[in-house]
């Protein structure tokens, strides 16, 4: 049979993809790609786009649309196989960028068409591609000598490794902790959709065990009746999340903290010389290319300009937060100690508490609000708006190749009828799938030819609370907004009209601004217009009464002072640990995180808790001196969003005018420019600090 990763013409053929598969079609596409590299610099002196970027773009998204799906299945169907192949591959993909990287020829190459009379006469897409990898060049390290070119070579393999180790302890320590409980007394206070998913997770767990057992004998029974296999929690997410805010069992709140608070901490899952590992050899990469720090050279593809304004900007949003944190977090003491005679408030008290805190102030339940978001109405909505705001159409489609049973797929037409996209949609928690939420690039938009367009195509993937027999899935109001989030930035990667995949949709976007259209469609979960398209009760059809929306609008900003300075703690600490690392010290990691809580935090945290060894954002994502970029980003929505606040929040003027200054642009514009494009001056933090409530 074929290699079905050598022929991604279209979409992936999930079905086919083995793990045998990987390594040779990695391999020689990776051949084919440094093949077409020396050819092209080879055949002629007199470098153009057409004899240069254009076939190695060509080549590139070849590679880039086979690895794709392999490294999307590493996230969602994981399995030893499939993880060994795409380990093996990490240093073979990691060679070639940084041989590419330090072509001094192909350098020269680049640098021959910037400085040629013809740069002038390309569209700007093209020129911000050369000047794009002008500036990665240097990033790569292709001014080094020989001995410095080799040892960023090597930072560079062991790096990608390191990552990838770090989110397999995450996933393996998530997966290897979960608790069988025969007493559904233990269980007081979770709803009932909650113990329905639990019982669905115990008789799964114990069909599991069966076959396991049966392995090792002849025979194969399962006698035990489903009502008494009991009910299972785990460390997946949508499990973990419903223990601490709704079990009354104090008890087991600690232990299941304790047990998320500790992933990735022990035997073969610690992460703790992998995170230190980390940190020295992005230090050292930074000082190979003459930067300070690996802050400086993190930001040195992003809108900031310097490591001080990072800082600055998040201490002054720290300084405006605080006081109000800090009251939050009296009153829920006060709420503790009056209510439940807590007299003093863990960290697995807080979600718990606070929950029973809104539900007296406000007489909002989350549960309640639940009931009016089953997932098939909130997407019906969700499209519903986006047909509104930029005049889309989405249409799902029945036939295609999928990875698992629940998965979909649907594709995005505009106002004309133009295709634009597609995106598959994977919503549902299940073991040996990466936690948390996330979009990413199956592939980008081109013009491969004057008559074929390339459209892109989007994974977009939650971790929800899977239907049971009896209930479907039903959101929370927080996994709703999760959902617009991914879907933004899937509308930032569809709906681009920049035919360079280099700067086409999410590509080429700089780090701090990549998060602006997924916190933008956030803010249309919170309007009453918006609302009534997503919300419907799931037994009785009604759209969510009025009574329940001003409760969930005078709860809006209930505990924002404490949640802005929890992503400002992560955001201090992230930066300090690349900017502030000495090879002589050490990472310091939970010393320089104990700092910023000391000024920043008003959260009780125990001293057991290792929260750094899951931060797979900075630790093996793309935020590592980065994870500012969610803060930059809200001020950049918030004051985007405002303009719809004058003009109404479906003006179709407005909305045009964020599809064609934004959303189409990709990354083929500097982002301030975009922005002051659609906004009419530089953004401010007036408007975010308003819709949270926080007095400046």
């Amino acid at each position: 049979m074929s290699n079905p990763l050598l022929t991604q013409t279209d979409l992936p053929h999930f079905d086919q993809i083995l793990p045998e598969h990987v390594q040779p079609a990695i391999s020689e596409l990776l051949v084919r790609a440094k093949k077409t590299v020396q050819d092209c610099l080879h055949a002629t002196s007199n470098y153009t786009w057409e004899n240069l970027v254009a076939p190695i773009e060509n080549v590139e998204d070849d590679l880039n649309k086979a690895w794709s799906p392999v490294s999307h299945l590493n996230a969602v169907m994981n399995n030893e196989q499939l993880r060994e192949e795409y380990n093996a591959c990490l240093p073979l993909l990691s060679d070639y960028s940084t041989e590419m990287g330090q072509n001094e020829d192909l350098f020269k190459a680049y640098q021959y068409i910037a400085q040629s009379n013809n740069f002038a006469s390309l569209e700007k897409a093209q020129q911000k591609i050369i000047s794009n990898a002008l500036r990665d060049f240097r990033l790569s390290g292709v001014a080094l000598n020989a001995e410095d070119k080799k040892r960023f070579k090597e930072i560079s393999q062991q790096l990608s490794q390191l990552a990838s180790r770090y989110e397999e302890n995450v996933l393996d320590s998530t997966n290897a902790w979960s608790k069988l409980i025969a007493d559904i007394d233990e269980l007081a206070g979770l709803p009932q959709s909650a113990l329905d998913q639990a019982k669905q997770s115990a008789e799964m767990f114990h069909v599991k065990q069966s076959i396991n057992d049966a392995n090792d004998s002849a025979m194969f029974h399962v006698e035990q009746s489903k009502e008494s296999v009991g009910w299972l929690i785990t460390l997946q997410y949508p499990s973990y999340i419903v223990v601490m805010t709704y079990a009354d069992n104090r008890e087991l709140r600690r232990e299941h903290y304790t047990a998320f608070a500790t992933r990735a901490t022990e035997s073969e899952f610690d992460n703790t010389q992998i995170m230190e590992d980390i940190l020295a050899l992005r230090h050292e990469e930074a000082q190979l290319l003459e930067f300070e720090n690996y802050a400086q050279l993190s930001i040195a593809a992003k809108m900031a300009s310097t490591t001080d304004e990072v800082v600055n900007f998040l201490e002054d949003l720290a300084h405006k937060s605080r006081p109000q944190a800090k009251e939050d977090m009296i009153a829920l003491r006060k709420f503790a100690l009056d209510s439940y005679g807590i007299e003093k408030v863990e960290a697995w008290d807080i979600t718990y508490l606070s929950e029973k805190m809104r539900l007296a102030n406000y007489q909002l339940s989350q549960e309640e609000v639940k009931s009016y978001f089953p997932v098939p109405k909130v997407l019906n909505g969700l499209f519903a708006i986006l047909n509104r705001l930029y005049g889309l159409k989405i249409t799902e489609l029945t036939h295609f190749n999928r990875w698992h049973d629940n998965v979909q797929l649907f594709e995005v037409h505009d106002k004309d009828g133009n295709k634009r996209g597609r995106f598959y949609l994977d919503l549902y928690a299940r073991e040996k799938k990466r936690g948390g939420a996330w979009m990413d690039d199956c592939m980008g938009r081109r013009k491969i030819n004057a008559d074929t367009m390339q459209y892109p195509v989007a994974y977009l993937v939650c971790n929800f609370t899977s239907p049971t027999a009896i209930h479907p899935s039903l959101l929370t109001h927080d996994d709703v907004t999760t959902l617009f989030h991914e879907c933004g930035h899937g509308l930032h990667h569809i709906l681009t009209q920049v035919n360079y995949s280099g700067v086409a949709g999410i590509n080429g976007v700089a780090w701090d601004a990549v998060e602006l259209p997924s916190q933008f469609m956030e803010n249309w979960c919170w309007e009453k217009e918006a609302l009534a398209l997503i919300s419907a009760h799931y037994e009785t059809g009604e759209t969510l009464p009025e009574s329940l929306l001003e409760k969930m609008l005078a709860a809006k900003n209930f505990q924002t002072g404490m949640s802005m300075v929890r992503q400002l703690e992560f955001s201090l600490f992230d930066f300090y640990i690349h900017r502030d690392f000495d090879p002589n010290k050490g990472g310091r990691i939970y010393e320089t995180l104990n700092q910023v809580r000391e000024r920043v935090s008003v959260l009780p945290v125990p001293e057991f808790n290792r929260f750094a060894h899951g931060f797979s954002h900075i630790f093996a994502g793309g935020y590592s001196a980065g994870y500012y970029s969610y803060k930059w980003a809200e001020v950049l929505s918030s004051d985007a969003f405002s303009l719809f606040e004058e003009n109404g929040i479906f003006d179709e003027e407005t909305g045009q005018a964020f599809l064609i200054n934004i959303l189409e642009k990709g990354g083929s514009d500097d982002a301030m420019e975009l922005f002051k494009n659609f906004r009419g001056r530089e953004p401010s933090c007036g408007a975010l600090l308003r819709h949270s409530g926080i007095e400046h």
